[in-house]
C-alpha cells in the first residue's frame, strides 16, 4: 500500500455512534446510495450526548435501494428490520422516506466531514423540529429534553419552528409555547 493512501476505517468497539453513522453514510454515498441520519441519533450528536440513542435511523433522499451489499460490508448482519454490528451497541434503520419533520418535507441537510468522511445529518433547525413533532402528537417528554438540549448548543431558527408548529395540529401551537418557554428559561441573560 502506497503511504498516501490509508486504510478503510473500520467499525471497533469503542467507535462513537457519530463515527459509526458517518461511515455508514459515506460507504452507502459511495455506492450510490443518498441517506440523511434524522430521529434521536441526530439528537445525540447534536447534543454531544446528553441525550444518548442507540439506533441509527438513516432515510433514503432519492430512489430506495438495496443497502444489503453495503451494511454487509461494513459487518452489520441484519436482524429483522435493523442492522446490528457484533462490535457496537448502536444498530441501524432504514425508515421510509421522504424525509420529513411533520407534515413538512426536508430538501437541505447539513454535512459534518471527519477522517471517518462525510455525514448527511439533519440540520440543527430541522433536528428539534423532529424531536418536537413526538412531543407534540404524542406527549413524549423526553423528545421535549433533546429538542432543548439541540437549542440550548446550536443557533436554530425559532421563527421558522414557530411558523411550522402552528400547522402540527392538534396541539403544535400550544407546545410550542412550552418549548420556548423551557428555551428561555435556561439562556444565559
Amino acid at each position: 500500500m502506497s503511504p498516501a493512501k490509508k486504510p478503510a476505517l473500520e467499525i471497533e468497539e469503542d467507535s462513537s455512534q457519530e463515527e459509526i453513522a458517518t461511515l455508514v453514510c459515506t460507504r452507502l454515498e459511495a455506492d450510490g446510495i443518498s441517506v440523511v441520519l434524522s430521529g434521536g441519533a441526530a439528537a445525540a450528536i447534536y447534543s454531544e450526548n446528553e441525550y444518548e440513542s442507540y439506533d441509527l435511523d438513516f432515510i433514503p433522499t432519492g430512489l430506495a435501494r438495496r443497502v444489503d451489499r453495503t451494511m454487509e460490508a461494513l459487518g452489520f448482519e441484519r436482524q429483522r428490520r435493523h442492522w446490528v454490528h457484533p462490535r457496537s451497541p448502536y444498530w441501524v434503520e432504514f425508515p421510509a422516506g421522504p424525509v420529513a419533520v411533520g407534515e413538512e418535507i426536508i430538501f437541505d441537510f447539513a454535512e459534518r466531514r471527519s477522517r471517518a468522511g462525510m455525514l448527511r445529518i439533519l440540520h440543527p433547525t430541522e433536528c428539534v423540529m423532529d424531536r418536537l413533532t413526538w412531543y407534540f402528537h404524542d406527549t413524549d417528554r423526553q423528545c421535549l429534553e433533546q429538542a432543548l438540549q439541540v437549542a440550548r448548543r446550536h443557533p436554530i431558527n425559532l421563527a421558522r419552528i414557530e411558523r411550522w408548529s402552528a400547522g402540527e395540529r392538534p396541539h403544535g401551537a400550544e407546545r410550542f409555547q412550552e418549548f420556548r418557554h423551557a428555551l428561555e428559561e435556561h439562556r444565559p441573560r
